[in-house]
């Protein structure tokens, strides 16, 4: 990883942005909700759509809306992501790689997996950045929808590794080398994210901001922001596999007996249990957790093994589960830190659970260990 490759990064999202501004009303593609109209959505869909109406809409890292439609065959409402409207969080969408991920993921990936929104229309702009995707309305289906706030309980907690069993099973062994050659070589791992590099000091940045204004133990965590190049290379050892790359409970839903995931914007390679703990420190109250989650990892190796995934060793997963507690810690600690992606209770409450996993789990020392 080096500084050339970030200013490579950094220079491709700004002439995106810049080629937006210059040309973009020019680009046959969207550029609000507002710009949804029947013409714009039956091109989407590839059906004939008659009306369209805004159900609701929100914004974050993208600009989403429902949208009720009239048609030929067309569902009778979608849920819509976008391009963000402002610049900053555009390019912040940019250094994360998150529309071009997202909508490659459902051209290519989504249609071998189950437990994901049904795609209705993708189109990704390379000169502009900007997206659409068109997906099925979760909110119009019996969903239900955890945060951090309402934690899942070990029964769903087994669900959910058992759709993520599905999706690393699927993918097993289909990965190129790391040198990103063949159909799945855009898939990276985090550690080899060029934007890794702002992670340290966002955290640091993140930590003396929150050393402000809260009473955590951010002292659990310290070793991680000091030495976050290493142990992030650390927990992405080989072997890898396709993960959804931001498994919180905020992107997680049950319906009829199952566990699904959405907001595939952050797909990565790597091992799995960057994801797991990620997952399971986030979703579960910390009592629950820590009773429950040895048993819930068996249940992952199981279902991974019985889709056609390796028979991993159990001791050995655990010894990683307990490594890559690092990654929670450091995704909550930079959203609740800079603000902004989530609300500020739920933030502070995914920061709670994941510094009690340090703890609990002994991470730091696993990891001083390790290296």
């Amino acid at each position: 990883m080096s500084v050339g490759r970030l200013l490579a990064h950094l220079g491709r999202g700004a002439r995106r942005i810049a080629a937006d501004t210059l040309v973009g009303r020019l680009r046959p593609i969207p550029r609000s909700v507002a710009a949804l109209d029947a013409a714009a959505m039956s091109s989407l869909l590839g059906r004939t759509v008659t009306s369209v109406s805004v159900i609701g809409g929100d914004a974050g890292t993208s600009s989403r809306a429902r949208l009720a439609l009239t048609g030929e065959d067309v569902p009778e409402s979608v849920f819509v992501k976008m391009a963000a409207e402002s610049v900053p969080l555009r390019m912040m969408g940019e250094l994360g790689n998150l529309a071009e991920t997202e909508t490659r993921f459902y051209c290519q990936l989504a249609g071998e997996l189950a437990g994901v929104p049904r795609c209705h229309g993708a189109r990704f702009d390379s000169w502009t950045g900007r997206f659409v995707l068109v997906l099925e309305d979760l909110a119009a289906t019996q969903c239900e929808f955890p945060d951090t706030l309402h934690p899942i309980d070990v029964d769903r907690a087994a669900l959910v590794v058992e759709l993520l069993a599905g999706l690393h099973a699927t993918f097993w062994g289909r990965l190129p080398d790391r040198r990103g050659i063949g159909p799945l070589g855009w898939l990276y791992a985090a550690s080899d994210d060029s934007a890794a590099l702002l992670t340290a000091p966002l955290l640091k940045a993140s930590a003396r901001r929150l050393a402000d204004t809260t009473d955590l133990p951010l002292q659990r965590g310290r070793f991680i922001d000091d030495n976050y190049r290493a142990v992030a290379t650390l927990i992405d050892r080989p072997p890898h596999t396709v993960m959804h790359g931001d498994a919180h409970p905020g992107n997680l839903y049950f319906r009829a007996g199952s566990a699904g995931l959405l907001d595939w914007q952050a797909v990565r390679r790597g091992h799995p249990c960057r994801e797991l703990a990620y997952t399971l420190i986030t979703s579960m109250a910390t009592e629950d957790r820590i009773a429950t989650q040895r048993d819930v990892l068996d249940v992952y190796r199981q279902a991974l093994a019985a889709g056609g995934g390796p028979e991993l060793d159990r001791d050995e997963l655990w010894d990683r589960y307990r490594q890559a507690a690092l990654y929670p810690y450091v995704a909550a600690l930079i959203t609740a830190g800079m603000g902004g992606m989530q609300a500020a209770d739920i933030a502070v409450r995914g920061l709670e659970l994941s510094l009690a996993a340090l703890e609990d789990l002994d991470t730091v020392a696993v990891l001083e260990k390790s290296l």
